[in-house]
Order: structure tokens, then sequence, then C-alpha cells
């Protein structure tokens, strides 16, 4: 947990509604982090063997985490309170494919989006810490893997899935394979 930003006042409570969207903030990301774990465990299984489509999703699920955890770290030192919630089950299970799974990813990616922007207007007004770090390149990097997710959509269309297989195999190996996720 790691930071690059001026610690809070150890002791310096942050203002309840902010506190409340921080939490709320952290939940979401540690159920993306789940569901993208999910994800890649369906591309992992034998009858899938999607090798980098899996890493693709465990990349991501780790940073997911990652953005939880620096939020929590950032509420310990400012002496507020994490509260942290059950984790739902992911709403799939067996995942059919490869481009239901992008979408499904792109839908949630889009929801931590507006969480965010949300967390972003409140933090403006209420906490410095929490908008440095919004603005220190997290929102413009969930853009990104947003523009990512719509990208690889609209190719694995072209390619005809989910009706050739083929295709999706190609995508992760020649799309996915050479990617620097």
């Amino acid at each position: 947990m790691a930071t690059a930003f001026t610690p809070c006042h150890v002791g310096k409570n942050c203002h309840p509604e902010c506190e409340a969207a921080i939490n709320n903030q952290v939940n979401l990301q540690l159920h993306a982090s789940y569901v993208y774990m999910s994800m890649a465990c369906y591309f992992d299984r034998g009858d899938v063997a999607l090798k980098h489509f899996s890493l693709f999703f465990l990349r991501q699920s780790n940073k997911e985490r990652e953005h939880a955890d620096y939020l929590l770290g950032l509420q310990n030192r400012c002496g507020s309170k994490p509260r942290l919630w059950n984790i739902p089950r992911p709403e799939e299970e067996n995942w059919e494919n490869g481009l239901r799974v992008l979408e499904c990813a792109l839908q949630l990616a889009e929801r931590v989006q507006q969480s965010l922007l949300s967390l972003q207007q409140l933090a403006t007004e209420k906490h410095g810490q929490v908008y440095h770090f919004l603005e220190g390149g997290y929102l413009h990097e969930q853009v990104v893997f947003i523009q990512e997710l719509g990208d690889h959509i609209t190719n694995l269309r072209k390619l005809g899935t989910p009706k050739d297989s083929l295709a999706e195999a190609l995508f992760d190996k020649l799309t996915l394979g050479d990617s620097e996720n």
C-alpha cells in the first residue's frame, strides 16, 4: 500500500459522506476483482484453455485489488473506519464464450467508472487526498481499460464470435498474446 501522496494527519477523520463513498468504492473494487478472477479461472479451465484471456483478467483482478488496498490504506492513515462487506459472488459462473465475458467486463468497468466519477465529485469538495489519487491517473487508467474492452469486443464480433470458436482462439493468441496488459 505504497503512496506517492502526502499522508493525511493521523486522527484527522474524513467527512462522513466521503468516508461512506470510499467504503462503497473499496467494496466495488473488491467485487470487480472477484469477478475478474472468476473470468480468469473460466479461461484457465481445461475445456476452455485460452491462456491469454486468463492472464488478461488475472492482471485486471490484481489491479482492482491494488486500488482497493490503496483506498483502505488512505482511510487508515486519515483515521477513518474502513467497512468491508461480504462480496457477492459473480452473477455468472459459466461464462459461455469470450465475447460474453468481455461484454460483462465492460458493464462492470463502466459501473466502477461511474462510481469513481461520483467519488471524484465528492472528494473535490471534501477530501483532497482521494481527489489527488483519482486525478493521479486512476480515472484515466479506467477510461483506457473501458476503451480496450470496447476494442476487443468490436474485434471479436468482426471475427465472427460467438459462432466461430476458432476466432476466439486466434484472438487469444494474436491479440491478447501480444499485449503488455
